[in-house]
């Protein structure tokens, strides 16, 4: 889960919300979405046990046009996307701990040779990608308990502190902002519904995901507390809103160059975290796509290692072409996030549909709370999604076109499959 979004969406979320108390309240909101989705997703992955995630629930309980549609936003939109675009940002701050900086060229040279070297690593087979993923989250969590040590007890806190709400904004204009400012903090919160790509793959998926999910979100929750604390209570939430690098400015303002130059790395090696776990995780849905006949049949083929090489590469090439093309690439993620948004809030109603069809099984993880734990994840997901049309009607409606697409090339598909 932990990438490069919880060291720069902090100074997005400020610029919406614009106190103190509205900024971690944002914060405390997205873990708890992201807590009631693992919820959900720890009873769906206690029932379905293939590799595929979202495609599979979608795919069983929906339609499979759903679940392809799904599958086709994830590889031309969704996860190529962005592992591009943290790409750029792990090659920038590269640049940064050698303490110069790039061309725009350097940059996306420098990103696309890390996501074909992760390719590599994760075709070979499970085993290396899981180390590699491991031990960059081992770095990532030290990097963030430096920032949070050094920043409460080195770093001197600004006076320009505000901890109430503007009295001149209405309860609409505050609503829509804190809408809009979880859309930042759900990117860096999500990644926690990767974990069941990979449950075809898992030694007890029924025992092994839910328990992954919950431990797993609330400890990303407790991190990303402690980084935004940390950043109001040194920065304030008025220069937290104009710093677009917060983690470097905060470690700057403690020990200097020095400092800034640390926390650079620690983001170069949370962005390579991020982009090895989607290596590892993501092409198990374009594996499961193809065995049902409605993508590349090579997609579904393994290698001497039991990994689906052919699907980890076609995805780590589009990622890195997407790379080398430049910055305006970068803009995908906005388009991407409504629709994964979107998705997520449809795979939560696949919960009501298979408690209906399996109501005598009873041995799988129960939705603690349910139906008003799911019924609230599915409502907060119509509230980012309403904000991110409300506030970027044009990008929205590219992503949604985008997706759209999927739909006649599924039947493409099954036409050739029947065939």
């Amino acid at each position: 889960i932990i990438g490069a979004g919880i060291f720069s969406n902090p100074y997005v979320v400020a610029q919406l919300v614009h106190s103190t108390t509205l900024i971690l309240a944002v914060w405390i909101a997205g873990g708890l979405i992201a807590l009631a989705g693992a919820f959900i997703y720890a009873e769906l992955s206690s029932q379905v046990s293939e590799t595929g995630g979202q495609y599979v629930y979608l795919r069983d309980a929906m339609h499979p046009v759903v679940g392809f549609v799904y599958g086709w936003s994830m590889l031309f939109v969704i996860q190529t996307g962005a592992m591009a675009a943290v790409a750029l940002i792990f090659a920038n701050h590269v640049f940064a701990v050698a303490g110069r900086t790039g061309s725009e060229w350097g940059a996306a040279l420098l990103a696309a040779s890390a996501l074909l070297v992760l390719t590599i690593v994760n075709c070979i087979g499970v085993r290396a990608g899981t180390f590699t993923q491991n031990a960059f989250m081992v770095l990532k969590l030290v990097a963030i308990a430096g920032l949070v040590i050094v920043g409460l007890a080195l770093a001197t806190p600004t006076t320009t502190q505000v901890s109430t709400i503007s009295p001149s904004e209405s309860i609409w204009q505050t609503l829509i902002a804190f809408g809009a400012a979880l859309i930042p903090a759900q990117f860096a919160y999500g990644g926690w519904q990767t974990s069941c790509y990979v449950a075809g793959e898992v030694r007890e998926p029924r025992k092994t995901l839910p328990r992954a999910l919950l431990i797993g979100v609330v400890g990303v929750i407790v991190v990303y507390l402690s980084v935004n604390f940390v950043c109001v209570y040194v920065l304030g939430p008025e220069l937290l809103a104009k710093t677009k690098t917060p983690a470097s400015a905060i470690m700057g303002l403690a020990l200097g160059d020095r400092g800034a130059r640390f926390i650079a790395a620690g983001i170069a090696i949370s962005t390579i975290g991020f982009l090895s776990q989607s290596m590892l995780t993501a092409p198990r849905v374009y594996f499961a796509m193809a065995e049902d006949g409605l993508f590349f049949k090579r997609l579904a083929s393994l290698n001497r290692s039991r990994v689906p090489a052919f699907a980890i590469a076609l995805q780590g090439g589009l990622a890195a072409a997407i790379a080398l093309v430049g910055s305006r690439y970068e803009q995908i993620l906005n388009y991407a996030v409504s629709v994964d948004v979107v998705s997520f809030s449809m795979t939560a109603a696949c919960v009501f549909v298979f408690r209906s069809r399996r109501r005598a099984h009873a041995n799988v993880f129960r939705i603690p709370g349910h139906p008003f734990t799911t019924l609230f994840f599915i409502g907060a997901c119509v509230v980012i999604t309403f904000s991110m049309i409300y506030k970027y009607p044009r990008n929205s409606a590219i992503s949604f076109g985008i997706m759209f697409l999927g739909v006649p090339a599924y039947f493409l598909w099954a036409r050739r499959a029947r065939r």
